[in-house]
C-alpha cells in the first residue's frame, strides 16, 4: 500500500550460502571437527585415515567393542531375532531379549528395575523432560554433559546451575524452593571433559535435608568406579539413595545404547512418559545380545576393571613427570591441558604423525581458554602401549613449547 513504511528486519539470504558463511568462520576460528575414520574395529592398534596408529581416545575402557565374546552374542541374537525389531517397545518391538537385558541390568546395579533407551542422549532429553514441568525446579552443575543441559532446556521447569562440584553454592540454590512441586537435582557422575568425580555423597546428603530428588548420570561411571564396575553408586556405597541413575552401553561396555535404574514405579512411568523411548524403534538383538554379553563379562572378570585402573595411575604418573597439566581428573579420562585451542590442534596433528591418535578438545566444549588433549586409556592397552604415547607427547610437547 501506499505511504507504508517496510518494518526494518534480517535481509534473509540462502540457507546454503549462510552455511557456507558459518562454516568459514569455524574454520578461521580453529573450532571445525576433522572427523577421522576408522577402517578397523575399535582397539588400541587400529588403522585410522589409512594410517596405523595407537588409539588413545576412544571411550572403550574396557576394550569390550571387538571383544569375542560380543561378536558372538550379537551373530546369536540376530540369527535368534533376526536384524531388527520392527517397531517401537510399546508396540510390537520388545522382544524377550529386551527383557532379559533390562532384568540382567537391574541385577548389576543393584536395583529393584531398569528400563533401556537407544542412546544415552536420548535417555537425558527424554528423562528429564518427562520428568519435570511448569511447577518444578532443576538445579544442574555448570558442566553437566550436553544433553543434561538440552534436556533441561526442552522442559518448562525453572533452572539453576551451581559452580562446579561446590557444594556451599549447590546449598545455597536449594534456598527459598519451598514453591516447587519437585526440586530436581543432576549432575554428572564423572565429568567427560575434565575426568573429576561428582561429590556423590554430600549431594544426596543435600538432597534428602532438603526434599529434592538427585539425578546422576553416571556415562563415564559405568565399568570404571565401583564394584566390578557398577558405577558411582557403587564407588561411594550409595545403592538405594540415588532417586535415578543413568548410563550407557556405548562407552565401557563395547556397545551402543543408554538406560536409567532406579525404584519399579520410576521405570513404569518412564516406560508411559518418556517420547524418546515411546517414539523410537527399539535396539536391534544384535546391540541387546551383545550388551547382555558385556554385563556378564564385567561381572565375571572384575581383573578388567584393575587392569584399567593400572593402566590409569601408570599413564598419569607418566605425563605428570615429562611436566604436563593434567587438571584435576581422578579417572582415566586424563586432560593434558593447553589453554589455546590452535596449539590444542596442532598438539593432536603432531601426535597423529608419530602414530598416536589423540583428540584435541576445543571451544564450544570447554571454555575458549581451556582447550586440552582428552586421552583415555583402557585396560586393553599394554605398558608398552603407554609407554610409546608418552614417548611421543614428550617429543611433541617439547617441540611446540608445551612442556
Amino acid at each position: 500500500m501506499d505511504g507504508m513504511v517496510q518494518e526494518p528486519g534480517f535481509a534473509r539470504e540462502p540457507l546454503v550460502n549462510a552455511l557456507k558463511q558459518e562454516l568459514q568462520d569455524l574454520e578461521k576460528e580453529e573450532l571445525l571437527w576433522r572427523v577421522r575414520t576408522l577402517d578397523t574395529p575399535s582397539a588400541p592398534h587400529a588403522r585410522v585415515d589409512g594410517k596405523s596408529v595407537l588409539v588413545l581416545c576412544s571411550n572403550n575402557y574396557l576394550g569390550l567393542a571387538n571383544h569375542p565374546r560380543l561378536k558372538q552374542a550379537a551373530i546369536n541374537a540376530t540369527r535368534k531375532y533376526g536384524a531388527g525389531s520392527g517397531s517401537v517397545r510399546v508396540i510390537a518391538g520388545t522382544m524377550s531379549i529386551h527383557r532379559q537385558l533390562e532384568k540382567i541390568l537391574a541385577e548389576y546395579k543393584k536395583t529393584d528395575a531398569s528400563i533401556t533407551f537407544q542412546s544415552g542422549y536420548a535417555t537425558n532429553l527424554g528423562t528429564i523432560l518427562a520428568l519435570v514441568g511448569d511447577d518444578d525446579l532443576i538445579i544442574s552443575d555448570e558442566l553437566n554433559h550436553g544433553s543434561i543441559i538440552d534436556g533441561c532446556r526442552l522442559t518448562r521447569a525453572e533452572r539453576r546451575v551451581y559452580k562446579h562440584r561446590d557444594m556451599q553454592d549447590l546449598e545455597k540454590q536449594l534456598q527459598n524452593t519451598e514453591r516447587y512441586r519437585r526440586v530436581l537435582i543432576i549432575t554428572d557422575g564423572v565429568f567427560s571433559m575434565d575426568g573429576d568425580i561428582a561429590p556423590l555423597p554430600d549431594i544426596v546428603k543435600l538432597a534428602k535435608e532438603n526434599g529434592a530428588v538427585v539425578y546422576v548420570d553416571d556415562a563415564h561411571g559405568d565399568g570404571v568406579l565401583g564394584e566390578k564396575g557398577r558405577g558411582i553408586t557403587s564407588h561411594f556405597k550409595l545403592h538405594g539413595q540415588v532417586d535415578i541413575e543413568m548410563g550407557t552401553f556405548s562407552k565401557a561396555f563395547g556397545v551402543v545404547g543408554g538406560y536409567v535404574v532406579g525404584s519399579k514405579e520410576l521405570c513404569q512411568y518412564l516406560q508411559n512418559k518418556v517420547r524418546s523411548y515411546l517414539l523410537s524403534g527399539s535396539h536391534p538383538p544384535a546391540v541387546v545380545g551383545a550388551s547382555i554379553a558385556a554385563l556378564k563379562l564385567v561381572e565375571k572378570q572384575p581383573a578388567l576393571v584393575k587392569r584399567l585402573w593400572e593402566n590409569t595411575h601408570y599413564f598419569k604418573k607418566g605425563l605428570r613427570d615429562l611436566g604436563f597439566d593434567t587438571g584435576q581428573s581422578e579417572t582415566p579420562i586424563t586432560p593434558v591441558m593447553v589453554g589455546n585451542s590452535r596449539l590444542a590442534r596442532t598438539l593432536a596433528d603432531a601426535m597423529f604423525d608419530l602414530k598416536v591418535f589423540v583428540l584435541p578438545i576445543v571451544y564450544p566444549m570447554v571454555a575458549k581458554d581451556r582447550a586440552r588433549i582428552r586421552t583415555i586409556v583402557t585396560s586393553a592397552h599394554s605398558k608398552r602401549d603407554l609407554d610409546f604415547a608418552l614417548d611421543a607427547f614428550d617429543k611433541a610437547g617439547q617441540k611446540l613449547g608445551v612442556v
